[in-house]
């Protein structure tokens, strides 16, 4: 199974393509606050603690958007790309109970 193909089968109703680009666009325009420039440039991985550039830290959805997470402040943190890509479709407490 693609990426995509278990992105999208989860919950439909929570994984609908239009519920995940509408949120994706808000993930888009927070990309654009200050709020975002400020955690980068802090430069920290809300997972691992390390210390990163800003180029080098993605934007990740604590409770991913597939699994209902929304575009919010409270749900978005920077994180690195090793982090970011080890938690995909995991909340933190899935990872923990791992």
């Amino acid at each position: 199974m693609s990426k995509a193909d278990e992105y999208y089968s989860l919950d439909p109703e929570l994984s609908d393509p239009k519920r995940i680009k509408k949120e994706r666009d808000k993930a888009a325009q927070l990309k654009k606050t200050q709020w975002w420039l400020t955690l980068l440039n802090q430069g920290l991985c809300h997972y691992c603690g390390q210390k990163f550039t800003s180029r080098e830290l993605t934007m990740d959805h604590i409770v991913p958007l597939a699994r209902g997470g929304t575009s919010t402040r409270g749900n978005i943190v920077p994180a690195c790309r090793e982090c970011n890509q080890k938690k995909h479709l995991h909340t933190p407490v899935d990872l923990l109970l791992k």
